[in-house]
């Protein structure tokens, strides 16, 4: 699975146009189908007709990757924009957070606590710090991002 998504990202990343920056490759299953995501996006925004058009760039560009990675059985292609919630993977996606309101699951407990949420104060490419609400009270978080099983930036009301 890992493999699929490291193979198509350093092969189309070079074939995506400018202004546009890939932001992420997933490979999953979506009910009885297996589906390449493609995240793209710019600055200020991805319109649904530019995801459109990259799809038509993209496509066939995965049809040149040799060998071929995918299954016999085919997959769906989607190329969406990371949207407002959007995961957080790699460093450049949690240096890109900086003062935005985040969600964090780990792997193991910190503090008693598996799960935070709050603003993502700084990140210096190992450890989050994070301006979370215990109660009524501020805290700062410090999480190492080998503890970090899953973060996405979350719309906050």
């Amino acid at each position: 699975m890992e493999e699929i998504v490291e193979v198509v990202e350093d092969f189309i990343t070079p074939h995506i146009p400018k202004p546009f920056k890939l932001f992420a490759v997933e490979w999953g299953k979506l009910g009885g189908d297996m589906v390449l995501s493609i995240l793209v996006d710019k600055e200020g925004g991805i319109e649904i007709d530019e995801t459109a058009e990259l799809s038509e760039l993209i496509s066939p560009l995965l049809d040149q990757i040799k060998p071929d990675p995918f299954p016999k059985e085919g997959y769906m292609l989607e190329v969406a924009s990371p949207g407002a919630e959007r995961p957080l993977r790699k460093a450049e996606h949690f240096k890109g957070a900086i003062g935005e309101y985040i969600f964090v699951k780990l792997y193991q407990k910190l503090d008693g606590e598996k799960e935070f949420a709050g603003d993502l104060t700084s990140f210096d490419g190992e450890n989050l710090v994070l301006d979370v609400l215990d109660k009524t009270r501020h805290k700062s978080v410090e999480i190492p991002l080998s503890s970090v099983a899953k973060a996405q930036t979350m719309v906050k009301f």
